[in-house]
């Protein structure tokens, strides 16, 4: 069993606590399919009552802390250097269609550095976790980022631009590059994850324009203490406001960008 440190063990309590909500309202929303009304109500009340247990378990344990949250936005706190990256529930349409493909995502944030990640699915009982310097482990199992040299051989994941938000048409320019290129392209609906199977070397890779810092903000620690690197799409280094995110092992992440530049 790796040795988690004193601030791993406060995040996986704050996910655990959201958790068990987390699971208990997911059985209800699948009973709930049915029903005229649909479950769209009750999951936004599921997502803010687990975003406030893991903010009254984070602020109990470091009180000085700052959050950005998905829900609840940001709250300065009284250290500028630190504050907490949030998403109680990342897949929230996974959730509210019964799609049992979800996560918590919480990510600790210094001076504008992401260096702490706890990504927790609740369903099939992973906890990804890392912390800058010490490593990426899958419950009790160290992780490396895949070592697929060759793009042709590749498994990458990506975001759908939905409705009226993103920009469709440079997506699907972004997808006739890549699709030839890959053997094969996943959407699964959860950027945390994605970005968690990147670390985990089930993906090779994973692009997204549009997401927010409490999309990915924890993903980015466990890529690159797993052994990948994550840039913005362009290259630049990616930041809370970063408009792009590009993860990949290092034999690829060249490769996959110039695909999707020259997009």
């Amino acid at each position: 069993m790796p040795i988690r440190s004193a601030l791993i063990n406060v995040m996986v309590r704050a996910a655990d606590k959201a958790a068990r909500g987390l699971k208990r309202d997911f059985g209800e929303v699948e009973q709930l399919q049915v029903s005229v009304k649909g479950p769209a109500d009750f999951v936004s009340q599921a997502d803010i009552r687990a975003e406030r247990a893991i903010r009254d378990e984070l602020k109990r344990a470091r009180p000085s802390f700052g959050f950005l949250m998905e829900e609840g936005g940001e709250i300065p706190g009284d250290d500028p250097d630190h504050r907490w990256i949030v998403d109680p529930l990342d897949g929230t349409t996974n959730f509210l269609h019964g799609i049992p493909h979800f996560a918590i995502s919480i990510a600790l944030e210094s001076r504008g550095e992401f260096v702490a990640g706890v990504i927790l699915d609740p369903i099939k009982d992973e906890l990804f976790f890392a912390e800058k310097g010490g490593g990426a482990f899958l419950n009790d199992r160290r992780l490396r980022v895949s070592s697929r040299k060759q793009v042709s051989h590749a498994l990458v994941a990506t975001g759908i631009p939905f409705s009226e938000y993103g920009d469709h048409g440079q997506f699907l320019d972004e997808l006739r590059r890549v699709m030839p290129a890959v053997s094969g392209v996943r959407r699964l609906g959860a950027a945390a994850l994605d970005l968690a199977y990147v670390a985990a070397g089930r993906y090779d890779g994973f692009w997204e324009r549009g997401l927010s810092a409490w999309d990915f903000a924890a993903g980015v620690v466990l890529v690159r203490e797993a052994g990948g690197f994550v840039t913005e799409i362009g290259g630049g280094a990616v930041r809370a406001e970063s408009p792009s995110l590009l993860a990949c092992n290092a034999a690829l992440g060249n490769s996959v960008r110039e695909l999707l530049t020259r997009a």
